[in-house]
């Protein structure tokens, strides 16, 4: 497995949205836009009563935005754009009228805490540790800010955004409220994400859909905050601290 991908499988009424990047799951803009189409499209599709968000592979759940993409920034504009990537994400996933649950099942950085905060429901493994690593080369965790604090409540995501060096457990994300449960391994996570999944299909579609709505209220204005969000990264990646701290990480 080495291609780049986000694909959609229906199974017993669940909808199995997986991407996958051979640059630890890391998200470049075409997959984003993928994402949120797919997203989009399984909220509408009459076969899919509830969804699960997941990526490929055994280990990182998600290294963020594409780091060869962040590089290559020249102008303000380009800057929007990209972070508007998973800011896009981001707001699919609050619209989308049907329970998206995240399977987790490794680290997960930056955009990766984001797309995790977003969903309704979270399971992980104890693998699956946390770190908003924005600060660490110039930036912040704007865009994903919102979704964050929305899980982990202001205290937790500046913690995390402040210390932008460490990954914070699986366990301690549980006790702040982003995942639901911790499970040894892969395949524990897996067998019961499908067991919770399938459940949720026997319930009335028109009483989750109102339980979302519900849950999310006050977010209404998020599409215009994230991309607010983004244009303030945007302009901080071309600052000259920023540019030389990611000549070095490359």
């Amino acid at each position: 497995m080495s291609s780049p991908y986000v694909k959609l499988n229906i199974e017993n009424q669940v909808g199995y949205i997986e991407f996958f990047h051979p640059a630890h799951n890391s998200l470049p803009g075409d997959l984003l836009a993928e994402l949120v189409q797919l997203i989009t499209d399984a909220g509408t599709n009459s076969e899919i009563k509830v969804i699960v968000l997941k990526s490929g592979g055994d280990r990182t759940f998600c290294a963020g935005a594409s780091f060869k993409e962040l590089i290559s920034i020249n102008d303000a504009e380009a800057g929007r754009v990209f972070f508007s990537g998973f800011a896009n994400v981001i707001n699919a996933m609050r619209k989308c009228p049907k329970f998206i649950i995240g399977r987790i099942q490794g680290k997960t950085v930056g955009g990766g805490v984001g797309l995790a905060s977003a969903t309704d429901y979270c399971m992980a493994t104890k693998f699956a540790a946390i770190k908003l690593s924005e600060l660490n080369v110039g930036i912040g965790p704007f865009v994903v800010g919102p979704a964050v604090q929305r899980k982990l409540g202001l205290s937790g995501m500046s913690q995390i955004a402040i210390d932008a060096n460490s990954f914070y457990p699986a366990e301690w994300a549980k006790q702040k409220g982003l995942f639901t449960q911790v499970y040894e391994n892969t395949e524990e996570l897996d067998n019961a994400v499908k067991e919770f999944a399938e459940n949720l299909c026997n319930y009335n579609e028109e009483a989750m859909a109102a339980m979302k709505t519900v849950f999310w209220h006050g977010t209404e204005d998020w599409d215009d905050l994230l991309l607010q969000r983004a244009k303030i990264s945007g302009r901080l990646v071309l600052s000259e601290l920023t540019k030389e701290t990611l000549k070095r990480f490359k």
